[in-house]
């Protein structure tokens, strides 16, 4: 499974590069503007083909999902520890963030999967995740209810990694967004799970 995040600020031609990976098999697309709008947000929705709405997931503006027939939704680690994701819980699919495998290891079955972060240093957020050890501590995964997505600095040079180690899936934000060609990019690391 290979999921794309969004960046946090807007970029030239994202809704068509967004359909474009879509219409090449992008599985989940996660809607991370955290500083738009609920109108941004609603532009941002309705330039993006309808026939995926259902591989939307949204950070924010959750309202909106009722509105785009949208079931899916992302749930911030501080969030999921407050229990603000409860009223979405049994209708809808929903998402979360760990830092660690002890964290991803405790949660519950209600969660559809987890991002855990950062596997390899960040190609976004230059410097972060450099002394991770999130790769290595996979090997303590004993949570067979949660999927487990792998999330920071994931390209089509080290995306195979990913795929070797005991994870469901790759989310690929920095690689894609930081390129001048995301669709390129995107097929790259499709025909790297592909093969």
């Amino acid at each position: 499974m290979i999921l794309v995040i969004t960046p946090e600020l807007m970029v030239p031609k994202e809704t068509d590069s967004i359909n474009q990976m879509f219409q090449e098999g992008l599985d989940l697309l996660h809607i991370r503007k955290p500083w738009i709008s609920r109108n941004e947000m609603t532009e941002l929705i309705t330039r993006i083909d309808e026939a995926f709405y259902p591989q939307l997931v949204l950070h924010t503006h959750y309202d909106l999902g009722k509105e785009y027939n949208i079931s899916r939704f992302h749930f911030r680690e501080m969030d999921r520890k407050q229990g603000r994701y409860q009223s979405f819980a049994e209708e809808n699919n929903i998402s979360t963030s760990v830092h660690d495998i002890t964290a991803y290891n405790t949660l519950e079955k209600e969660w559809e999967y987890a991002f855990i972060s950062p596997f390899f240093p960040s190609i976004s957020k230059k410097g972060y995740g450099l002394d991770s050890t999130i790769k290595e501590e996979i090997i303590h995964r004993n949570n067979l209810d949660v999927k487990l997505i792998a999330l920071g600095g994931i390209d089509e040079d080290n995306i195979h990694e990913v795929f070797e180690s005991d994870v469901d899936g790759a989310a690929l934000l920095g690689a894609i967004w930081e390129s001048e060609e995301p669709l390129k990019v995107f097929k790259k690391c499709r025909n790297v799970l592909m093969s």
